[in-house]
């Protein structure tokens, strides 16, 4: 069983950034993929960024060039950097990890889920 903190959100002005951060227990954080998902009101939960164990990562085309995810194994985080924020970002954003092997964008190929953080996004 792994269970999933994500921390970091919060109300910030559009341009602005946050840093997101998911902390693991249980499990072997290592080998897992992780990714964070994102889920605005009214809408269908949507794939932000995954990283394999060894680092490969993928970004939706609405955050490429503004996040970037990242992890560290001996910490058994993973973070997700948010710089030039829209509005459109705001949203509960999830931490999620998945056995499967390398950069998973699909929802239900993910195993654990945290609670999500709130990113509001003011304009």
């Amino acid at each position: 069983q792994v269970q999933l903190v994500e921390s970091g959100g919060g109300l910030v002005q559009a341009g602005g950034s946050l840093r997101l951060s998911c902390a693991a227990s249980g499990g072997t954080f290592a080998i897992y993929s992780m990714g964070w998902f994102r889920q605005a009101p009214g809408k269908v939960r949507e794939f932000v960024a995954g990283i394999s164990w060894s680092g490969s990562n993928t970004y939706a085309d609405s955050v490429k060039g503004r996040f970037t995810i990242s992890r560290d194994n001996a910490k058994k985080t993973v973070y997700l950097q948010m710089n030039s924020l829209k509005p459109e970002d705001t949203a509960v954003y999830y931490c999620a990890t998945s056995r499967t092997i390398g950069v998973v964008t699909i929802k239900e190929q993910y195993d654990y889920w945290g609670q999500g953080t709130q990113v509001t996004v003011s304009s």
